[in-house]
């Protein structure tokens, strides 16, 4: 069985490897949306943020104003300290749930995970592929994406581990910064490297 983690950072890029990896029919289980499931209301998540930052957060429908609590979150060092301690665990948790199921069926198969190496996942799996941009391109392409200033862009990037410092700990590293059928390129060599390596 091979376990296969993939991760970048914001506008670096992840979303289309994703994209092509599970177009190439392998299963991709995507911590974003773990997490995005555990913060639906009544979940998890959702009682362990409302308990900590309180109803400000909510909308009028009573879910979760993800902008609000984005805000939130990056508006104090604090506050990223908090959601972090609270969403780490449980997050960790139901990931764990969710690789041990696949692996019980599928030889080849691939986790999401954006803080991948930030969070020390790096033992479950048997390769780590890294979405890797040059941080001028990903503030520029994050400004444009999010409709974000510049300040605001550094701050997002501040909160997580630079790509630059992710390339130590990657078995593969996909360089983004060019066009897409570049990128494309790169992510059809490792799938066909992957499906040589299972046939030999």
């Amino acid at each position: 069985m091979t376990i296969i983690g993939i991760t970048g950072g914001i506008a670096s890029g992840k979303s289309t490897l994703v994209k092509q990896v599970r177009q190439a029919g392998y299963p991709v289980i995507d911590a974003d949306q773990v997490v995005h499931d555990l913060q639906a209301k009544g979940g998890r998540l959702y009682e362990a943020l409302v308990k900590n930052f309180g109803p400000d957060i909510l909308a009028e429908d009573g879910n979760l104003d993800r902008p609000k609590l984005s805000a939130m979150i990056f508006s104090s060092p604090e506050n990223r300290v908090l959601s972090a301690k609270i969403q780490n665990q449980i997050i960790h948790q139901e990931l764990k749930k969710a690789k041990d199921s696949l692996a019980a069926t599928e030889t080849i198969f691939f986790m999401d995970i954006p803080l991948l190496i930030e969070l020390g996942y790096q033992e479950w799996f048997d390769a780590i592929w890294l979405v890797f941009v040059p941080k001028d391109i990903q503030v520029s392409r994050l400004m444009a994406r999010n409709n974000y200033s510049e300040e605001e862009a550094l701050v997002r990037l501040a909160s997580q581990m630079p790509l630059e410092d992710k390339k130590v700990f990657a078995d593969r590293i996909f360089d983004n910064s060019g066009d897409l059928p570049a990128l494309y390129q790169q992510i059809d060599q490792a799938l066909n490297e992957l499906e040589g390596g299972e046939k030999s």
